[in-house]
């Protein structure tokens, strides 16, 4: 099993090679502009607006849609309404993937949901959407509610594995690997 690392500050740093892309030319992780740093992909993460996430619906069917997010302590959240079609997937199959807005820096982030109930969590979350969107929210039992009444469950998504790359895609196209069983 892969162990990530842990930066000076707690923040897990996974492992990074290249991904197997054929026909693609790749370069090796020397060559090029090199393996992109973790700190280059979290950057775009935490500071997109909106993000597309992708779940799949329990016949199998893919479901994309776009949602607001915050990028905290290495974790995706999100919040949605219980009912809606991605809290539905997620409760049959927590495999997701997630993505920042803006193509032209690519992070795909691909990891594990699951639903947020620790009270002091849910609280942290709530006022990094507060402040991100100015768009009050506060913590309940069940999530979070806005101030339009909406309410809904929080979402944590755990990356187990991200890919990336910037402007010289045969020369920085990264992998991360957070675990591997």
């Amino acid at each position: 099993m892969i162990k990530p690392q842990q930066d000076t500050h707690g923040h897990v740093e996974p492992k990074a090679s290249r991904p197997y892309m054929p026909d693609y030319g790749i370069l090796d992780a020397q060559s090029g502009q090199g393996l992109l740093p973790w700190s280059w992909a979290t950057e775009r993460l935490a500071r997109a607006l909106n993000y597309w996430i992708a779940t799949t619906r329990p016949d199998g069917q893919p479901h994309m849609t776009p949602v607001w997010g915050v990028w905290l302590d290495d974790t995706f959240y999100f919040s949605t309404g219980r009912r809606s079609r991605k809290a539905r997937n997620l409760a049959v199959n927590p495999r997701c993937v997630v993505c920042p807005e803006h193509a032209d820096d690519p992070v795909i982030l691909e990891g594990v949901a699951e639903r947020v109930t620790n009270p002091a969590l849910l609280r942290q979350v709530a006022d990094a959407f507060s402040q991100k969107y100015q768009w009050s929210m506060e913590p309940t039992q069940e999530g979070v509610h806005d101030e339009h009444g909406n309410e809904g469950p929080v979402f944590a998504i755990h990356p187990q594995v991200a890919f990336a790359f910037s402007d010289d895609l045969v020369g920085s196209a990264t992998r991360w690997i957070f675990s591997e069983d």
